[in-house]
């Protein structure tokens, strides 16, 4: 990789990144995280990753950190609703997690739940 195309810090979303090592490093945010991962991420393997930035994988429980309004229905999935079992089906687009809930099966974005 050349330092123009360096990946942007996945924390701070800054691009001032530089390697380091095995490494890259942000100077803003102080964040670190390996090459291989980042060059990982850009083949194809996407890690999806919570609100916290904590990577997802089939089967795990996580809790949603907003209320969140169902488009074209009255039904309202609240804050700190608890989904086990979560699904993370391949070229879904924007909404990255299939579930099921009480009111019914949905697809949310990773950016709205946290790892319980």
């Amino acid at each position: 990789m050349t330092t123009s195309n360096l990946p942007a810090c996945p924390q701070c979303t800054l691009e001032n990144t530089y390697p380091d090592g095995d490494n890259y490093v942000c100077p803003d945010c102080g964040f670190e995280w390996p090459q291989k991962a980042a060059e990982a991420e850009e083949e194809g393997s996407k890690v999806i990753k919570d609100a916290n930035g904590n990577p997802l994988a089939d089967g795990d429980t996580v809790i949603l950190i907003k209320d969140l309004k169902v488009k074209g229905s009255s039904i309202v999935l609240k804050k700190g609703t608890k989904i086990k079992g979560i699904r993370l089906p391949d070229g879904a687009g924007d909404h990255e997690v299939d579930c099921k809930t009480d009111q019914g099966g949905f697809m949310l974005k990773a950016e709205f739940m946290k790892k319980a």
